[in-house]
């Protein structure tokens, strides 16, 4: 049953000591521990060889890097590889060997290790020495095979190569039409050929006819290949979201199912064989010792008790776990009861959402009068301004939001004021800001014609207490509930950061994979100017040149410095700096690198990342009255946003698929 929540796969062992396992390697304990296995190694590569522990990556400036000696580095891979072992050992065992041979993670997991153990004893015997270190590119390996929902990402992008591949073809060759044509036009002029696809006022300053080559150039690239790409990967992206949810779906069933079997056969076996279904107090011990969440499992339990000590339907038996596809809305505490009719009405007053609109106006003016404040001293020097006003403001405004604090407490309880995560959040500021200015006050007195607090410092209590006081301005974010179009933006936001893992994940081995190649490749290529100063001074360097902007700090002499690098050519920030450097300094096969790196990142993990945008902001701007007017039980995003394509399995399928479970034998 634990596997229900997690849509994981019912395909293990069924047996006691099986089960035990089972329950103890998905403990959370040992995630953890298995997340932190792979955590560490994966930091291995700031420490190791070259290391990046220097204040600067500045080939100029930069301190020759502290390297860890050989053993140290290798000792903690070594019980990182064992715990990896262990894991996947626990993995085939409960699996079994028929399911492991058909397993390609698993198999590619076995291969793996076996790979980086080999290597890690080749760099023993070398002394640590050795110029490869192929283990290095295999440690991101570790990442992807411990997340489903990163596998099902890298299954999504290959099914969206063939479709992704024609548009790049056509891309290719779009570059190479224009290149040609680029270098006959621009033939004769003052204009380099290798630059005129890269600049257009230089052309366009010779002939304005040349400026039709450009924008022709961008429509069909950038507004209509491009968007064409993302178009595919979407569609592709959508399709196989979809099965892949269908797929969890299914898994979901079929494990209800198989506890639904297993815990009939134990009834039938008691003294009612005319009767086939599950005891509703066998169930109950059953959910004690299951480890899912505690509120589904109590609204579960709920349910379960209101049959009785009858016998549970598959039909009712499945109905129950429905409610862990629910995310039950948190009930706040009661409010205070007086007696005083005056104190009721002030507990409405005060408890009321206008009271909150009322707060978030006053919010807005200590904003306002802070901003006017700052820029109208912004051209004044210190011993010259004047804070009496601005003094004055900020303690009328930090015993409001005190009064503020103290009513809303009286109207809902404490219990009730803590259980608004918003309150939380103001009650805390409001009490920093209580202590900062009972501080200032101590300090400077109270403000006064010519009080000048600033002078204490540079960063005075009276600078704190303005900065913290621009933090109330936060307390907007509780209104955009109410307001439709931001509440949908809102909402496709956190989505998007609930979702964001396994993309964010398969950024982390593509960066990590680039980066290490990238050192193997490029370590050293960028030496120092002829003594170690700058050439942006003398001018001896050319305008636009990686020498003349001083980008010595990005280079691939370090891990940290190389996933720099990587990311100011993924966000296209002068990267044609970077493959003109690295094509003198290394060689004109350098631009392979770079090009594939922009291909991968900008390309294609941004228009996947565009892919998720549109997915869930469509999704909720389609369904927005619903989601609005939905309250209590809410259906998980994914469930939600497929539900009206999503079809149930049947009865057949679901019998037939645990009729050949490698591990389960029905007894009816």
């Amino acid at each position: 049953m634990e596997a229900l929540g997690h849509y994981r796969s019912i395909n293990h062992r069924m047996d006691t000591r099986s089960m035990w396992l089972y329950r103890w390697y998905y403990s959370d304990a040992c995630q953890w521990i298995l997340g932190f296995i792979i955590f560490l190694i994966l930091f291995l590569a700031f420490i190791e060889t070259p290391s990046s522990f220097t204040s600067t990556s500045d080939v100029r400036y930069r301190s020759q890097p502290w390297n860890p000696p050989c053993g140290l580095t290798e000792s903690v891979e070594v019980v990182c590889l064992l715990g990896f072992a262990t894991d996947l050992s626990v993995k085939s065992y409960l699996v079994g060997w028929p399911q492991f041979r058909k397993s390609l993670w698993l198999l590619a997991y076995l291969v793996v290790l076996v790979l980086s153990f080999v290597d890690w004893m080749v760099s023993l015997s070398l002394v640590c020495q050795e110029p490869l270190r192929l283990r290095r590119l295999l440690r991101p390996f570790f990442l992807l095979q411990n997340s489903s929902m990163m596998k099902k990402m890298l299954k999504c992008i290959r099914w969206s190569l063939p479709e992704m591949a024609s548009v790049v073809l056509l891309l290719a060759l779009h570059l190479c039409v224009f290149t040609m044509l680029g270098m006959l036009l621009f033939t004769g002029n003052k204009v380099p050929a290798s630059a005129a696809l890269l600049v257009m006022v230089p052309a366009y300053s010779k002939n304005r006819a040349f400026a039709i080559f450009f924008i022709v150039f961008t429509l069909i690239g950038s507004l209509f290949l491009m968007n064409l790409l993302t178009a595919i990967i979407y569609n592709q992206f959508r399709g196989y979201l979809l099965k892949s949810v269908q797929a969890s779906l299914f898994r979901k069933r079929l494990g209800t199912r198989a506890a639904y079997e297993v815990l009939s056969w134990m009834a039938d076996r008691e003294a009612r064989p005319q009767r086939v279904g599950v005891k509703a107090q066998d169930l109950l011990q059953v959910l004690q010792k299951v480890q899912v969440d505690s509120t589904h499992k109590q609204a579960i339990m709920e349910k379960v008790r209101s049959h009785g000590d009858g016998l549970l339907s598959a039909d009712e038996f499945q109905k129950l776990f429905n409610e862990l596809d629910k995310s039950l809305m948190k009930e706040h505490p009661p409010r205070p009861e007086y007696q005083s009719p005056f104190l009721r009405v002030a507990q409405f007053l005060f408890g009321h959402r206008y009271f909150d609109y009322l707060g978030n106006v006053i919010v807005l003016a200590n904003l306002v009068s802070i901003c006017v404040f700052l820029v109208h001293d912004a051209g004044v020097q210190p011993q010259d301004r004047d804070d009496f006003m601005l003094g004055i403001l900020n303690c009328v405004f930090i015993l409001y939001y005190l009064a503020e604090m103290l009513l809303k407490v009286f109207a809902l309880g404490l219990s009730g004021y803590l259980s608004y995560p918003s309150n939380v959040f103001d009650g805390l500021l409001t009490a920093i800001l209580l202590v900062l200015e009972i501080s200032t006050l101590a300090v400077y007195r109270f403000p006064h014609p010519g009080w000048k607090p600033e002078l204490r410092g540079l960063l005075s209590l009276w600078d704190m207490v303005r900065l913290v006081n621009m933090l109330i301005v936060f307390r907007f974010l509780r209104i955009i509930p109410s307001m439709k179009l931001m509440a949908v933006v809102a909402s496709t936001i956190l989505g998007l950061i609930r979702n964001m893992r396994a993309f964010g994940g398969i950024l982390v081995v593509v960066y990590y994979v680039f980066a290490i190649v990238g050192i193997n490749l490029f370590r050293g290529a960028i030496v120092p100017p002829p003594g170690n100063i700058s050439l942006a001074p003398n001018g001896s360097a050319p305008c636009g040149s990686y020498e003349q902007l001083e980008y010595w700090a990005n280079n691939f002499d370090d891990f940290a410095a190389a996933l720099v690098t990587l990311w100011n050519v993924m966000v296209v920030n002068n990267w044609q700096v970077f493959l003109d450097a690295y094509q003198r300094y290394s060689g004109p096969w350098s631009k392979i690198y770079f090009v594939l790196w922009w291909l991968v990142s900008s390309v294609i993990w941004i228009n996947l990342f565009l892919a998720l945008i549109l997915e869930n902001f469509l999704h909720k701007w389609d369904r927005r009255g619903e989601l609005q007017s939905r309250s209590g039980d809410q259906v998980t995003a994914v469930d939600l946003l497929f539900r009206e394509v999503l079809e149930e399995p049947t009865e057949e399928e679901l019998m037939a698929k645990l009729r050949h479970h490698p591990h389960l034998q029905l007894c009816r």
